[in-house]
């Protein structure tokens, strides 16, 4: 598993236990909203949409707020329709590569407030077609392994359309085409497996190793800053840093 997963279920870890959830349920009833918009309101023919429930379903949003959010996008609410997909790419600290995945309603706000938490946290934006070169696009299943039979969880990934099951310090991460991902999910729940999380992600073809401590905790300061912002929905990077490393940096 990357070090950017693992960093992710951490994060999903932290963000499904906070009780101050305002801002990512706005930000996952957004992403909702335009995927609705954009796709139809039947998640079982718009990709996107079901992916985009798929996410909030793993931070425990509340059903009716999900329902709310599909009935805004696909209604006659000029409130999705001010929404654009904007995709930022650039260098962060020990040259590692990320992307920024925005929903946004001014475009050159959200450009300028990303440029600035780049270059405040020792990082550079680029140009279109920087780096994502370096990432395609997955849909990622995480399972804790604590009790979890290995044979079990690859036999009902497999029967969802999983490409890959592996194991990672205290996680198994299982992979698959995008359009598989709620099949996926469904099968490893059917199969009596209690999953993470799950969602679409931008996974490195290759990655960045960083082992130090203090390098650590700049990549994950510029990560953090950049999530932060409430236009972001998505950071992806490359990085690789132990799982004791980001455990450390995290705690």
């Amino acid at each position: 598993m990357s070090g950017h997963s693992k960093w992710s279920s951490i994060k999903h870890k932290k963000g499904a236990a906070d009780a101050k959830r305002g801002k990512l349920f706005s930000k996952l009833s957004r992403a909702i909203i335009v995927a609705a918009k954009e796709g139809g309101p039947d998640p079982a023919a718009n990709l996107a949409l079901a992916n985009a429930i798929e996410k909030a379903r793993s931070y425990s949003m509340p059903k009716e707020n999900i329902e709310r959010a599909i009935a805004r996008g696909s209604g006659a609410d000029a409130d999705a329709q001010a929404f654009e997909t904007v995709v930022y790419e650039g260098y962060g600290p020990s040259g590692v590569a990320v992307i920024v995945e925005a929903l946004t309603d001014n475009r050159n706000r959200t450009a300028s407030d990303v440029r600035h938490v780049f270059s405040k946290n020792d990082g550079n934006l680029g140009g279109s077609g920087a780096v994502t070169w370096l990432f395609e696009r997955r849909g990622i299943v995480l399972v804790d392994a604590e009790g979890v039979d290995e044979d079990e969880l690859t036999l009902a990934a497999a029967e969802g359309g999983a490409d890959d099951v592996r194991r990672d310090g205290t996680s198994f991460e299982v992979t698959s085409a995008p359009e598989s991902l709620v099949s996926v999910r469904e099968a490893i729940e059917a199969a009596g497996i209690p999953i993470a999380s799950a969602e679409l992600t931008m996974v490195p073809k290759t990655t960045i190793e960083v082992d130090e401590e203090s390098a650590a905790k700049k990549i994950l300061r510029l990560m953090d800053a950049l999530e932060e912002n409430d236009d972001v929905q998505d950071v992806y990077s490359n990085f690789d840093i132990p799982e004791q490393v980001l455990e450390a940096v995290a705690s």
